[in-house]
Parts: structure tokens; C-alpha cells; sequence
């Protein structure tokens, strides 16, 4: 049984969930997430396994897992922050069935029993071709986990037999009742022009499904993008649009 903790989530598009901790509960989060915690709690960092670590290592998430502990003797909270601007998702696996399917990169902390696995899909086209969606995480157990996503999120419910296409990168996490695949998007002008890639994901109901509007990897492309620009720009000699702004504002027209 995993621990019965309650929390908080702060903020509306830089979220950071805050979990309170009873004297002996415990709370597991992916290295590095921790915000801050009070007094009483002590970190333990953890591997759980060297293949564990391994295969946390192939879904995108460090090697180490690290636990706080509560060892006082009064209630004491720790609060974890996501790496880039999205929200959080509160998972109670009790209610959902004991177990739910999340993208690669998209665990930020767990009820001390959670256990945090990696869920290959079992289809040759998804493996070939998904993309973000050819590693997914398994999580089991009875309590709380916290999964973050980009963007804003929408939750559909799809109904038996119900098929939502999608984007690869805008899956968060499902129901493992839903059945999941790749399939090749078709049509020359398509795959050319298209803009949307290859391929994308197809969901089939019944279950439960999250999606990001903003999925980590479309908005880091746009951030490179915008560098090589800039790289390109200053390599001609053109300056970039704050030296743009700077010189007309200065005079220099």
C-alpha cells in the first residue's frame, strides 16, 4: 500500500504541487524536481535497482530516485516544481484502477509504494515510428502520483470503440484499457507540406485520456529555431531585434 498523503498545487501555468507528510510518510519524485522542504524531511537517493535505473534512464528521467522522508515528529511538507511552464496532474491509481499509462518524460512524484516502470508499446509501427510515443511509463499502485504535461491539459473520456487521432507529442497519459497505436498519416502533399510530421497517435476507448497543448518538444524546437536564427542573423551582421530597437531608439536611423 502506498502512502496516504495529502497536497496542494500553486500557481496556474508554472505549477508546483506541495505535498504534506505525516511523521513517517515518505513522498518519491524524480531527481532534481524538489522546490523545498521543512524541517524533519531528509532525502534519500535511491537507484531501486541498477536495470531500474537503466530503463528509468531510456523513458528520459534520471537514473536516481529520490525519497523524502518524514522523520520528525509533527507534519512537515515538501514541494516539487515542473521543469518547464505546463500543469499538473493529480493520478489517484486507487480510483483509476491501480495503474495508468504516462509519457516517457512525464513523472514528477509519487506516493511512497508508487511503483514507476517503463511500458513499452506493443506494436512494431508504434515502436518504429512514434516518436515521443514509443516509451511510455507505467504507474501502479493504490495511492497518489503526479504526472506534468505542457501547455494546458484536456481530459476526454472516450467511449468503447471510440478513436481520437493526435498528434504523438499531445499524449500525456491513458487508461490502460485504451488501446494505443501509430498509424502514417498518408497523402503526398500531406507528408510534404503537412507540417504535423509522419505520423500520429491513434487512441481507441474505453478509457480515460490526457493531452498537452503544448508538448516539451514542439516548444524546444521553436526555441532552436529562433537560435539558429539569431546565429544566422549575427553571422551576416545583423544584429538581432533588441539591437534593432536599440539603435532607433538611440538615434541611429
Amino acid at each position: 500500500m502506498a502512502d496516504v498523503i495529502d497536497y496542494r498545487i500553486f500557481g496556474e501555468d508554472m505549477q508546483m504541487v506541495e505535498v504534506e507528510l505525516d511523521p513517517g510518510e515518505a513522498v518519491r519524485a524524480e531527481a532534481g524536481m524538489m522546490m523545498y522542504m521543512e524541517q524533519g524531511i531528509e532525502m534519500q537517493t535511491q537507484v531501486g535497482g541498477v536495470f531500474k535505473g537503466l530503463k528509468r534512464m531510456v523513458t528520459g528521467e534520471s537514473f536516481f530516485i529520490t525519497t523524502f522522508l518524514n522523520t520528525g515528529s509533527r507534519v512537515a511538507r515538501v514541494a516539487f516544481a515542473a521543469p518547464f511552464p505546463g500543469k499538473i496532474i493529480p493520478l489517484d491509481l486507487g480510483a483509476l484502477g491501480g495503474t495508468f499509462i504516462v509519457q516517457k518524460d512525464g513523472f514528477l512524484c509519487a506516493a511512497q509504494g508508487i511503483d514507476i516502470d517503463i511500458a513499452f508499446t506493443r506494436r512494431i509501427g508504434a515502436g518504429l515510428f512514434g516518436g515521443e510515443g514509443f516509451i511510455l511509463q507505467r504507474l501502479s499502485g493504490e495511492g497518489l502520483a503526479f504526472v506534468h504535461a505542457g501547455g494546458s491539459i484536456v481530459q476526454r473520456e472516450l467511449q468503447a470503440g471510440e478513436t481520437l487521432r493526435l498528434d504523438t507529442g499531445c499524449l500525456v497519459a491513458f487508461a490502460p484499457s485504451v488501446t494505443y497505436d501509430i498509424q502514417f498519416i498518408g497523402g503526398f502533399r500531406n507528408v510534404l507540406f503537412g507540417g504535423e510530421g509522419l505520423f500520429y497517435a491513434t487512441l481507441t476507448g474505453p478509457g480515460r485520456v490526457y493531452l498537452q497543448t503544448l508538448p516539451f518538444s514542439r516548444l524546444a524546437d521553436r526555441v532552436l529555431a529562433a537560435a539558429r536564427w539569431n546565429n544566422r542573423d549575427q553571422q551576416r551582421g545583423i544584429g538581432g531585434l533588441g539591437d534593432v530597437l536599440g539603435g532607433f531608439l538611440g538615434g541611429d536611423r
